[in-house]
Protein backbone atom coordinates (compact mmCIF):
# COMPACT_ATOMS: atom_id res chain seq x y z
CA UNK A 1 0.00 0.00 0.00
CA UNK A 2 1.08 3.53 -0.77
CA UNK A 3 -0.41 6.71 0.64
CA UNK A 4 -0.01 10.01 -1.21
CA UNK A 5 -0.58 13.49 0.19
CA UNK A 6 -0.42 16.57 -2.03
CA UNK A 7 0.21 20.11 -0.86
CA UNK A 8 1.08 23.50 -2.28
CA UNK A 9 -2.07 24.45 -4.14
CA UNK A 10 -3.67 27.85 -3.85
CA UNK A 11 -4.76 30.99 -5.66
CA UNK A 12 -2.26 32.84 -7.83
CA UNK A 13 -2.43 35.60 -10.40
CA UNK A 14 -1.70 34.94 -14.07
CA UNK A 15 2.04 34.81 -14.62
CA UNK A 16 2.67 33.63 -11.08
CA UNK A 17 4.23 30.44 -9.77
CA UNK A 18 3.32 27.58 -7.46
CA UNK A 19 5.15 24.49 -6.34
CA UNK A 20 3.15 21.35 -5.65
CA UNK A 21 4.50 18.56 -3.47
CA UNK A 22 3.45 14.94 -3.18
CA UNK A 23 4.65 12.93 -0.21
CA UNK A 24 4.49 9.15 -0.44
CA UNK A 25 4.39 6.84 2.55
CA UNK A 26 3.97 3.13 3.05
CA UNK A 27 5.64 0.90 0.46
CA UNK A 28 7.01 3.87 -1.48
CA UNK A 29 10.28 2.06 -2.26
CA UNK A 30 8.42 -0.01 -4.88
CA UNK A 31 7.15 3.03 -6.81
CA UNK A 32 8.30 3.01 -10.41
CA UNK A 33 6.94 6.30 -11.69
CA UNK A 34 5.09 9.29 -10.31
CA UNK A 35 2.89 11.68 -12.18
CA UNK A 36 0.78 14.78 -11.87
CA UNK A 37 -2.70 14.91 -13.37
CA UNK A 38 -5.30 17.64 -13.35
CA UNK A 39 -9.04 17.87 -13.77
CA UNK A 40 -10.89 21.08 -14.51
CA UNK A 41 -14.67 21.37 -14.00
CA UNK A 42 -16.53 19.59 -16.79
CA UNK A 43 -13.36 18.14 -18.28
CA UNK A 44 -11.62 14.78 -18.17
CA UNK A 45 -8.60 14.20 -16.01
CA UNK A 46 -5.40 14.67 -18.00
CA UNK A 47 -1.74 13.88 -17.51
CA UNK A 48 0.30 17.00 -16.86
CA UNK A 49 3.75 15.56 -16.18
CA UNK A 50 5.36 12.31 -15.14
CA UNK A 51 8.78 11.13 -14.02
CA UNK A 52 10.14 7.61 -13.91
CA UNK A 53 12.48 6.12 -11.34
CA UNK A 54 15.33 6.65 -13.81
CA UNK A 55 14.50 10.33 -14.28
CA UNK A 56 12.74 10.15 -17.62
CA UNK A 57 10.10 12.86 -17.89
CA UNK A 58 7.07 13.52 -20.04
CA UNK A 59 4.91 16.66 -20.25
CA UNK A 60 1.58 17.78 -21.61
CA UNK A 61 2.32 19.99 -24.61
CA UNK A 62 0.60 23.02 -23.14
CA UNK A 63 2.84 23.05 -20.05
CA UNK A 64 6.19 22.38 -21.71
CA UNK A 65 8.68 25.10 -20.82
CA UNK A 66 6.53 26.29 -17.92
CA UNK A 67 6.22 23.27 -15.61
CA UNK A 68 9.00 21.08 -14.24
CA UNK A 69 8.49 17.72 -12.55
CA UNK A 70 11.09 16.34 -10.17
CA UNK A 71 11.42 13.57 -7.66
CA UNK A 72 13.39 12.94 -4.49
CA UNK A 73 12.97 9.45 -3.05
CA UNK A 74 9.49 9.44 -1.56
CA UNK A 75 8.50 12.90 -2.78
CA UNK A 76 7.51 14.32 -6.14
CA UNK A 77 7.27 17.97 -7.05
CA UNK A 78 5.67 20.05 -9.77
CA UNK A 79 7.13 23.53 -10.21
CA UNK A 80 4.62 25.61 -12.14
CA UNK A 81 5.72 28.94 -13.61
CA UNK A 82 4.00 31.44 -15.89
CA UNK A 83 0.63 30.13 -14.79
CA UNK A 84 -2.40 30.81 -16.95
CA UNK A 85 -6.11 30.84 -16.13
CA UNK A 86 -6.49 27.64 -18.15
CA UNK A 87 -4.19 25.89 -15.66
CA UNK A 88 -6.95 26.16 -13.06
CA UNK A 89 -7.88 22.67 -11.91
CA UNK A 90 -7.60 20.14 -9.13
CA UNK A 91 -4.13 18.60 -9.37
CA UNK A 92 -3.63 14.97 -8.39
CA UNK A 93 -0.49 13.00 -7.69
CA UNK A 94 -0.30 9.41 -8.93
CA UNK A 95 2.20 6.68 -8.09
CA UNK A 96 2.63 3.58 -10.23
CA UNK A 97 4.05 0.30 -9.02
CA UNK A 98 4.46 -2.85 -11.09
CA UNK A 99 0.94 -4.11 -10.49
CA UNK A 100 -1.07 -1.22 -9.05
CA UNK A 101 -1.43 2.53 -8.85
CA UNK A 102 -2.36 5.01 -6.16
CA UNK A 103 -3.85 8.51 -6.19
CA UNK A 104 -3.65 11.40 -3.80
CA UNK A 105 -6.68 13.38 -2.70
CA UNK A 106 -5.93 16.36 -4.94
CA UNK A 107 -5.05 20.00 -4.37
CA UNK A 108 -6.83 22.97 -5.94
CA UNK A 109 -4.91 25.39 -8.13
CA UNK A 110 -6.73 28.56 -9.15
CA UNK A 111 -5.17 31.09 -11.51
CA UNK A 112 -7.17 34.30 -11.48
CA UNK A 113 -6.69 38.03 -11.38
Amino acid sequence: QVQLVESGGGVVQPGGSLRLSCAASGSFFSIRSMGWYRQAPGKQRELVAEISSSGWTNYLDSVKGRFTVSRDNAKAYLQMNSLKPEDTAVYYCKADRSFDSYWGQGTQVTVSS
